[in-house]
């Protein structure tokens, strides 16, 4: 077992600011909002980035790992719900607005889905076994088509996000996922 050396007070603080100044790009720009802006914005050279961040993957699974844990227990939670085909869908619905937070992300996720050194693989992987778990006990309750694989329903989800995205209005992303569930109910 390695020991961690705690952080500095003072890289304690950047990596905080380039953790807040990451997030405010990224909504703004999406994921391909400029790393040297985001450094210039947090008060630090591109190399303090580099030295806590080295890729953009790492700063954003940084950002994303608290969201997408929180979904993936979210999931585990409505496992219990007396109404599996809802539990899917309110499950799905949250991940869709984890997931919508950044202009770039639906797609960078549903990438991190099948590769493995993606440093998102791992959040986005324990996402999807737990919502396996959803879909398997919906299909179970007689509720969900038997044909519906968890990495379809993903795969619909960012669709749906991404379309969702370009709709006018609020809540497009909502409107899209409720029709696709109409299509996914057990007849």
């Amino acid at each position: 077992m390695t020991d961690v050396k705690p952080m500095r007070a003072d890289a304690r603080r950047n990596y905080e600011r380039l953790l807040e100044e990451a997030q405010r790009a990224f909504a703004e720009h999406g994921v391909e909002a400029s790393l040297e802006e985001i450094a210039r914005r947090a008060g630090v050279g591109i190399g303090t980035l580099y030295r806590h961040f080295p890729t953009r993957d790492a700063l954003l699974e940084t950002l994303l790992r608290a969201r997408f844990d929180a979904q993936a227990e979210r999931a585990r939670e409505l496992l219990a719900h007396p109404e599996p085909l809802n539990a899917l869908h309110t499950w799905l619905a949250g991940l869709g607005d984890a997931t919508g937070t950044f202009r770039g992300l639906v797609e960078l996720t549903a990438d991190a889905l099948n590769d493995e050194t993606s440093r998102l693989y791992e959040s986005c992987h324990a996402m999807r076994e737990v919502g396996s778990q959803l879909v398997e006990r919906a299909k179970r309750a007689g509720e969900l088509r038997e044909d519906v694989t968890a990495h379809e329903l993903l795969l619909l989800l960012h669709a749906a996000s991404w379309a969702g995205g370009h709709l006018p209005g609020e809540g497009g992303m909502q409107r899209l996922l409720a029709l696709v569930f109409e299509g996914l109910r057990a007849s």
